[in-house]
């Protein structure tokens, strides 16, 4: 595990059991403002603005079993890390959120990850997600 409290350049984060609709509810209170510009399917294109900043994001519920996944396409969040974003949605929500253990960089195991719930932080192996 490597150890990064560098902004990660961008966020990824997986929320159990949630609706686009809930993660746009949530995004609301998280930004200055949230436009969902498409949506197909299970996955949801939005449009969000921190600041001066445009803040791409995708939701696609199930995207990992019971698992939502919000990607956040930008350095310009209100998170410095993924365990940061995941810490914040898990407080709203009060799910299991899950992250890959550090922004990624070359030599991390890719099935180290959070699960971040009501029963505290823990480091898990999640493979496939």
């Amino acid at each position: 595990m490597t150890a990064n409290t560098d902004r990660h350049p961008d966020i990824e984060i997986y929320v159990a059991g949630i609706s686009s609709a809930q993660a746009c509810d949530w995004l609301q209170t998280q930004f200055s403002s949230v436009t969902v510009t498409s949506q197909r399917g299970i996955q949801t294109h939005i449009s969000a603005r921190m600041d001066q900043h445009r803040v791409p994001a995708l939701v696609v519920e199930k995207a990992a079993g019971r698992f939502t996944s919000l990607w956040f396409d930008s350095a310009a969040t209100p998170w410095i890390t993924d365990l940061d974003c995941a810490r914040a949605a898990q407080h709203y929500f009060h799910r299991e959120v899950r992250c890959i253990v550090s922004g990624w960089q070359e030599g991390d195991d890719p099935d180290e990850w959070w699960s971040v719930s009501d029963a505290g932080e823990q480091l898990i192996r999640w493979q496939g997600a």
